[in-house]
């Protein structure tokens, strides 16, 4: 990457920069490769933030497929990591698991899990796991929530046969006017599900799996406690990538805690962060990271800048660090900052191997949180930031309470935030395409194929606020 004119002797963020168009020869934004240059095996440089109320295993299975990564939040219980991760592993690459009740649940069960998925349906199964009926929720119109599904699904059912060519499985479910159906074996029993577009992202994404065809998953682990022993048994449960993590990452504890991970699994992908400088990058590689996690104060959630002033403008942050871990034959991942596709695009200029974020997805179905509607009926969804009052009370619930209150006296997050679903992209799905369509866009303005070549061939401008606003659409005249 290099700036148009002259690198300003100030730190920037992703609104202070724009990328400058260059002679291309990249025609067409499906020529453009976007296998992340981080080594954990990704195909889209998306990382989905460890944060409770986002990522969980539907995220992680859905983000999975479509070629990203998770990180599993490190105050969950490693039985129930144990089960979270078996089942991402378990997950078809290109069916998505779906909602399933039988005949005799009812409407309010169902109601009760609809929103959990973007299939917009319930796909009811009779005791061999057979599909008899769609349940979708203008199904409920008319009935109370105690009614069989039985007596309101609808029996007049369109399946797939599993392995059908996903061209004639989107050209049936349009033909029918469908928009999601149930996929089953030879023997009628369910596989999974697939929709219009789940068909046509199948041919335009490949999944993020390891060796063994497994989507990849993510787990962060803290600087407190024994992080070696955790590390070893997340290693044993099949976890891909150790993510050790603090918001100060450039300190003694950490670098220990680095060194213990590195010594407890030595073959694994090991990231550490969080920092914004070239010394605090050399010292986590030199304790044994791969990768470097980047970012300190700028993500939606977070008051760390305005509390304590800590923090360093994201763009330069990143380039400066990545700078610095290329010289060690390590990555970085850009975490936070990010509100827009062209952020993504910058931080991939910038020299970030993957861009790391949370709270854009916070509002989707997939999210781990429940689905809330406020008094207009929107849905919403709540979020709160890692360090704030509210994940410290969920992170020391097995201290005392006079610890535990001593704690919650310091936060730097705020503890709940309405994310309400976007209409137009009310799934994880829809965002990653939002974005995949931004950067590979970017790309093809800069004549890059892969990610490596668009840091190579960047070119980046500076920008006023005046500037920044030009950029911006009107959805109304002036």
């Amino acid at each position: 990457m290099k700036f148009i004119n002259h690198q300003p002797p100030y730190d920037l963020t992703y609104n202070d920069v724009f990328l400058v168009p260059s002679l291309s020869s990249v025609n067409s934004r499906l020529d453009v490769d976007l296998q992340t240059t981080d080594g954990v095996g990704t195909t889209v440089p998306i990382v989905v933030a460890n944060m409770t109320a986002v990522a969980g295993r539907r995220m992680a299975e859905t983000v999975a497929r479509r070629g990203g990564l998770v990180v599993l939040p490190q105050d969950i219980p490693l039985d129930v990591i144990d089960e979270t991760i078996r089942y991402v592993k378990s997950r078809h690459h290109v069916y998505e698991t779906p909602i399933t009740l039988s005949p005799h649940n009812t409407v309010g069960d169902a109601l009760g899990l609809i929103h959990k998925r973007a299939h917009g349906a319930v796909v009811v199964v009779d005791a061999d796991n057979r599909p008899t009926g769609i349940f979708t929720e203008a199904d409920a119109a008319g009935y109370d929530r105690f009614t069989q599904l039985h007596n309101v699904m609808s029996t007049d059912l369109l399946t797939i046969e599993s392995g059908t060519d996903l061209e004639k499985v989107f050209d049936v479910l349009s033909g029918h006017r469908l928009t999601t159906a149930p996929v089953v074996d030879g023997a009628g029993r369910m596989v999974g599900c697939v929709t219009r577009k789940g068909a046509l992202r199948s041919t335009l994404y490949r999944p993020a799996v390891n060796s063994q065809g497994q989507f990849l998953t993510a787990v962060a682990i803290g600087v407190n406690g024994e992080p070696a022993d955790k590390a070893a048994r997340l290693r044993d449960l099949g976890v891909d990538v150790l993510v050790v993590d603090t918001a100060h990452g450039h300190q003694d504890r950490m670098l220990e805690a680095v060194r213990a991970v590195r010594k407890s699994a030595p073959n694994a992908i090991v990231v550490a962060g969080n920092v914004v400088t070239t010394d605090g990058t050399k010292q986590l590689i030199d304790a044994g990271a791969n990768i470097i996690k980047v970012g300190v104060g700028p993500g939606a959630m977070c008051t760390t800048r305005m509390m304590t002033g800590v923090g360093r403008p994201q763009f330069s942050a990143v380039l400066e660090c990545s700078d610095a871990a290329r010289e060690s034959g390590a990555s970085v991942w850009a975490d936070g900052g990010i509100r827009y596709p062209r952020d993504v695009a910058l931080a991939l200029a910038a020299g970030a191997g993957s861009v790391m974020f949370g709270s854009w997805l916070a509002g989707t179905y997939e999210s781990a949180a429940d689905t809330l509607r406020d008094p207009d009926g929107r849905l919403y969804k709540e979020n709160y930031g890692m360090a704030s009052n509210r994940a410290v009370r969920n992170r020391t619930r097995r201290e005392s309470v006079f610890m535990r209150a001593r704690k919650e006296l310091f936060e730097e997050g705020i503890s709940s935030s309405r994310m309400y679903l976007d209409p137009e992209r009310p799934g994880v799905e829809d965002i990653i395409d939002h974005i995949v369509a931004g950067v590979r866009s970017a790309f093809t303005y800069s004549g890059s194929a892969t990610v490596a070549e668009f840091r190579e061939r960047a070119v980046v401008g500076i920008q006023s606020a005046a500037g920044y606003d030009e950029g911006r659409p009107l959805g109304q005249s002036w």
